[in-house]
């Protein structure tokens, strides 16, 4: 092994050259651009985990990967693939460094073997119309609301509200929100693999955003919207799930998601149902392929709704 190796003195360079330059998936096929990206996230997040355990790539074991995908379990709501996708990265890149002579062996080997991606892929959770609206009203001010209430209403009516995601609302800033005027709206920055977008509020999250708005002590642009309580931190996905699923089964949805990704499949249903097209509609979701607005458009053409229970 060489010590002086690239994937030992700058690990996060070394993945990202490789991945714009050697790597490829099915077919031997390049990556796109986008996947790319998604990559390197996904690969900063496990470096860290083996960082943090005082290892480096030619040292983590079956232990470390045992203790990481533990992690992205606790942390992914049930039913999605981000364990499986994780496992096809770590198994790759452990081939690479095999191959190369970084590593001796590849501990990634028999988490592969044993992993296989769906056969077909689960219909889209979300609201039908009736339930969407019990949710859109739950979300309303009240009486005697405490101040985490108006926080999580808040939090509920700008997810299904925009239909950002997870990581979108984790990051937001004060800045970014604009819940009066003559055009409220959210701004969502750049990002490596999604352009800038600009998203009307409806209606219905007006007031549950403008008051918290009031509610909140620090009024600075650069400052996180929905800071983690005590940290100042940004949310945790965990911390995200906990408030979106007691407003799910408070309007009496219950399904084997009750993630934020209902709220964001509602969303684009709700744009679908008015009349947006696919593209318009892939666009305001920030994606760069049609697929999930096709799957969710699907839900319209086979069924008026979908059961909300």
């Amino acid at each position: 092994m060489d010590n002086s190796s690239p994937w030992l003195t700058a690990p996060a360079d070394a993945y990202e050259l490789w991945q714009q330059t050697e790597a490829a998936g099915a077919y031997r096929r390049p990556f796109a651009e986008r996947s790319v990206t998604q990559h390197v996230a996904m690969f900063d997040r496990f470096l860290r985990h083996v960082i943090a355990h005082k290892a480096d790539l030619a040292t983590f074991s079956a232990a470390h990967l045992e203790a990481f995908f533990a992690d992205v379990d606790y942390r992914c709501a049930p039913g999605t693939t981000t364990r499986l996708r994780y496992v096809k990265l770590i198994d790759r890149l452990c081939r690479h460094l095999v191959e190369i002579g970084v590593r001796k062996a590849n501990p990634a080997a028999d988490y592969a073997r044993m992993q296989a991606w769906p056969e077909d892929e689960p219909d889209p959770l979300f609201l039908d119309v009736e339930a969407d609206a019990r949710l859109q009203a739950y979300v309303q001010p009240r009486p005697g609301d405490e101040l985490r209430d108006t926080r999580n209403h808040a939090i509920v009516a700008l997810l299904i509200g925009t239909g950002i995601t997870s990581a979108e609302i984790r990051g937001a800033a004060m800045g970014d929100l604009v819940a009066d005027g003559r055009r409220p709206e959210l701004c969502v920055p750049k990002r490596p693999a999604r352009d800038e977008r600009r998203i009307p509020l409806p209606t219905f999250a007006l007031a549950p955003l403008a008051l918290y708005r009031q509610s909140l002590s620090v009024d600075e642009a650069n400052a996180l919207l929905f800071p983690a309580p005590r940290s100042g931190k940004p949310m945790s996905d965990m911390f995200l799930h906990k408030i979106v699923r007691p407003a799910l089964e408070a309007i009496d949805f219950r399904a084997p998601d009750m993630s934020p990704r209902v709220l964001r499949n509602t969303y684009a249903r709700r744009l679908l149902l008015a009349g947006r097209t696919n593209q318009e509609v892939s666009q305001v979701l920030g994606l760069s392929s049609e697929r999930t607005v096709v799957r969710l458009r699907s839900t319209i053409l086979s069924r008026p709704t979908a059961p909300s229970h």
